[in-house]
């Protein structure tokens, strides 16, 4: 079965086609982006062979319609009529979405709705299924929820300390984000691990740009860092993460910021990059580092240590750990916040292997080590496929 997936952002269109037979092959996959702006390009990949088109692209419509002629014109496909579905990321699902569904006006209404706990990315997904609608009107269209995997997360993890009305009334709880990349991954270890997915405890950490840390117990995640949006957890890239709420009314009167301007601050000013005056890429902090700038090793420290915290925390709450998994840009690469990370946990016997662990090899203890720490490269579009896959095979 071919599956199209695809991740639409509010001036781009990733996409992945799938063959899904016995195993998952992926035809094609590429990007659309810059859409509605003057630099907009396409660029692609076909077993390994890359290209690069640039062209004014006016509309997420457009963009699906190049990605159509690219993948007819290459022969991928005889007709898009090969193609059985297409698989949405969907970022917010709120308390509507617990589970993959089947895109028809109703779940789009919803989503939509939903837009107001995700205004930069519900609209910007709802664009891509739209136009699907139009172009490919025959073909099943499935949302896979980034939310999905947190949400049967139990009421003491997901419940505010704020009147319970708000919840009830509002919607405002913990929802966490990534779910699909946490739900990838933790699967892969324990299928690597040669283990039963249902009786593991295994702590994943989603570490880029922008982070979330989970616990997950016999296959369900029960906790993670995000929170009613994806400001909540560890510091990221340009994100504050965890602060004391305070902070912002203090700012706002000491400082007479707006509350846009305060939003600006905590999302687009902080984090690593707040902290370090330099950069959020942790790359450009580590060659920094190694020259003596002070802040720069600063910022790696905090985020190393507040990473710690919230792993520590999850040993807690799953009452110990057999995996902790890293994955995603920082998690997958960044050997030198890894190493701040998991020195916190020699108390639990885990040992790590430095040579291991600067290779970014898969699993990165040593042979003795109590506790297993993995690296697993994420693969969201894959998860996506394979969801969508099950909802429609039999329909």
């Amino acid at each position: 079965m071919k599956i199209l997936v695809l991740n639409s952002g509010s001036s781009s269109l990733k996409f992945q086609l799938f063959e899904i037979k016995e195993k998952e092959y992926v035809l094609i996959k590429g990007i659309v982006d810059g859409i509605g702006l003057d630099n907009s390009f396409i660029k692609y990949e076909i077993k390994g062979n890359a290209k690069k088109i640039n062209k004014k692209i006016k509309n997420h419509k457009a963009a699906l319609k190049d990605v159509l002629d690219i993948i007819l014109n290459n022969k991928i496909i005889s007709s898009l009529s090969d193609i059985k579905a297409i698989g949405h990321r969907a970022v917010h699902g709120g308390e509507e979405f617990k589970k993959t569904v089947l895109i028809n006006d109703k779940v789009m209404k919803k989503i939509d709705e939903l837009s107001e706990l995700a205004p930069l990315h519900n609209p910007a997904n709802l664009t891509g299924m739209r136009v699907c609608k139009e172009l490919l009107p025959n073909v099943k269209q499935v949302a896979v929820f980034d939310t999905e995997f947190h949400s049967n997360m139990p009421e003491k993890a997901f419940v505010y300390g704020i009147p319970y009305k708000y919840y009830k009334g509002d919607g405002i709880r913990r929802y966490g984000f990534h779910g699909t990349s946490h739900k990838y991954v933790s699967k892969k270890a324990a299928e690597i691990l040669g283990k039963n997915y249902d009786k593991l405890k295994i702590i994943t950490c989603h570490l880029g740009n922008g982070s979330s840390i989970a616990a997950v117990q016999n296959g369900k995640s029960i906790d993670t860092s995000m929170g009613f949006t994806p400001l909540e957890g560890v510091i990221m890239g340009t994100r504050c993460g965890d602060i004391d709420p305070a902070i912002i009314f203090f700012l706002m009167k000491k400082e007479k910021l707006s509350v846009k301007e305060v939003d600006n601050l905590l999302n687009k000013k902080s984090g690593l990059f707040g902290i370090s005056g330099i950069s959020p890429d942790v790359r450009v902090l580590w060659d920094n580092e190694k020259k003596g700038n002070k802040r720069a090793g600063l910022a790696l420290d905090i985020l190393g240590y507040r990473i710690a915290k919230y792993i520590g925390s999850y040993i807690a709450v799953l009452n110990g750990v057999d995996a902790i998994v890293f994955t995603a840009g920082i998690g997958e690469n960044a050997f030198y916040v890894r190493e701040r990370i998991l020195k916190q946990f020699g108390y639990l016997g885990l040992k790590l292997d430095k040579k291991k662990n600067e290779n970014n090899e898969v699993i990165i203890t040593a042979k003795d080590s109590k506790v297993v720490a993995m690296v697993i490269p994420t693969n969201e579009e894959l998860q996506i496929a394979r969801e969508t896959f099950e909802l429609v095979k039999d329909k």
